[in-house]
């Protein structure tokens, strides 16, 4: 079955993947889902185009921006970059395991990538985590050309891609490092630091150039906010550590399967020990991913780690892994981590008719309700704002709370008005305090939603000739709560308490 299954996809590769794309675009279009608030915060960004913003480069951004700049501001358009990219992702996974142990394995390589859930995720959410996949897939492809095959215009198609990667995301940086590294372990390879090496990382310096010019006019903000995540903000205890590892964990077992992330994991712990009889072709693949899963996984026991940090580190990770079945390795194991990884992409699919099903909506159980009523509570809000100003030109809209509030109004208010997020702290929290407040709109009538009818800072409501509550709106995402809805009208100047110092970008 196994082998008739791989020998169709050898013979039937566009067939396949043209099917699979056209399931996740009807997924797409029927899940019913609103935006997560991180992607409608990379959509605010694309409003506002840029070299980079306050936490990643432009990729998700540009790309947005063009689709909705083409097909209108709709949830589908956003995600819709995301069947495209994964799409390339697949065919360039597939050519690089066909290129390193042919097509039989490369088959398989695919089946399994195909049973990792967060391969169905990435296909759904417009986050920087697409692209990136995308393009660092299509990097291992043209290095792998350039390295054992002698294609010298590979270096740069490899570069064009790592470039693009590091536009992505800022972990992208890793690529050429590691290549660098691979160049200096093998011998037969290091003729290449010569020229090949620099057209390679030509490109990658041109991405990174303007992410630099825009970071050092800014205060180096994305830097700082990298550098956050490694920094111990206040001792935690024990209790907490152990929960953060094991969260952690969890996320890589859900995202991943069970199966899959456990022999992945231990075959590259087995090439780490076995480095020195490896070929070169496999110390490239460990090299290339399962080195940073490793070092991620000794982070996650030190340090709080973002679940999605190792994603694209499993890719090679899934390549070498093929390799070791096409060998004899782990085949009967794989068998039942295919069909584990199938039942959880299923699953993961048809999530909202399992929690209709047995009534788990809105409860601890949803990992769904971050994407719900967001269109719901626009249109209440939008409503009274029309009954309370019935023409909106000219106004704009000030949030106060988290930045998801500020980017999901933006987006699901039916005029997609210009929206402030207002904060006092006199920090850079988000892309809202590195953009200028609202100095074009002096003298004109704001609409400012806070979650609490205690929320609204005094020196906000000084900042206009006259500020009254218009309605308190049910909050669907919080039992016994509301929306608190303001009309603030003759803006005379924007707080200075909500301008960040210099110091503080």
């Amino acid at each position: 079955m196994l082998d008739k299954s791989l020998a169709w996809i050898n013979k039937h590769l566009l067939t396949l993947l043209l099917a699979v794309a056209g399931l996740r675009l009807g997924f797409l279009a029927l899940n019913g889902l609103d935006l997560l608030g991180d992607e409608s915060y990379y959509w605010d960004w694309s409003r506002q185009p840029d070299w980079c913003y306050y936490s990643k480069p432009p990729m998700v951004a540009w790309l947005i921006g063009a689709f909705t700049w083409l097909l209108g501001d709709y949830t589908f358009t956003v995600r819709l970059p995301t069947v495209i990219l994964g799409t390339v992702f697949l065919a360039y996974f597939y050519a690089t395991a066909k290129a390193f142990y042919g097509q039989r394995a490369a088959a398989f390589a695919l089946l399994m990538v195909l049973a990792t859930p967060i391969n169905m995720l990435a296909n759904f959410l417009m986050t920087i985590d697409p692209p990136l996949y995308c393009f660092w897939m299509m990097s291992l492809y043209y290095l792998r050309k350039a390295l054992f095959d002698g294609a010298s215009r590979a270096w740069l198609w490899a570069g064009i891609a790592g470039g693009a990667a590091l536009l992505s995301k800022q972990v992208a940086i890793a690529l050429p490092l590691l290549v660098l590294v691979f160049l200096i372990i093998e011998p037969s390879r290091r003729r290449f630091l010569k020229r090949e090496f620099f057209w390679y990382l030509l490109p990658i310096l041109l991405a990174a150039l303007p992410i630099l010019l825009w970071n050092q006019q800014h205060e180096w903000v994305m830097f700082g906010h990298s550098k956050g995540h490694f920094e111990h903000k206040e001792a935690l205890s024990f209790a907490q550590h152990l929960k953060d590892t094991l969260d952690f964990l969890l996320y890589q077992v859900l995202l991943v399967s069970p199966i899959l992330f456990a022999v992945v994991v231990i075959v590259s712990i087995h090439a780490a020990i076995k480095f020195k009889t490896l070929t070169a072709q496999q110390r490239f693949l460990w090299l290339m991913g399962p080195l940073l899963l490793l070092v991620i996984l000794v982070l996650s026991l030190l340090q709080k780690v973002q679940g999605n940090w190792p994603m694209p580190f499993y890719f090679s990770g899934l390549i070498l892994l093929a390799g070791y079945w096409q060998a004899g390795a782990w085949q009967k194991t794989l068998k039942f981590g295919l069909g584990l990884g199938y039942l959880m992409v299923v699953m993961t699919c048809i999530l909202p008719l399992l929690l209709q099903l047995f009534n788990l909506q809105n409860t601890a159980f949803d990992p769904t309700k971050r994407f719900k009523n967001w269109q719901q509570v626009a249109v209440d809000i939008h409503q009274q704002r029309l009954t309370a100003l019935p023409d909106l030109h000219d106004s704009f809209v000030v949030a106060l709370g988290h930045r998801y509030l500020a980017s999901q109004l933006g987006f699901y208010l039916a005029d997609h008005p210009p929206v402030y997020r207002f904060d006092t702290s006199g920090q850079v929290l988000t892309q809202y305090e590195v953009w200028e407040g609202p100095l074009k709109f002096v003298g004109k009538n704001a609409f400012v939603i806070s979650e609490s009818a205690d929320q609204v800072p005094a020196d906000l409501k000084s900042a206009f000739a006259s500020f009254r509550l218009v309605a308190e709106i049910a909050n669907p995402n919080k039992a016994n709560s509301s929306y608190f809805l303001y009309l603030a009208e003759n803006l005379q100047a924007w707080p200075k308490s909500a301008q960040p110092s210099q110091s503080d970008h």
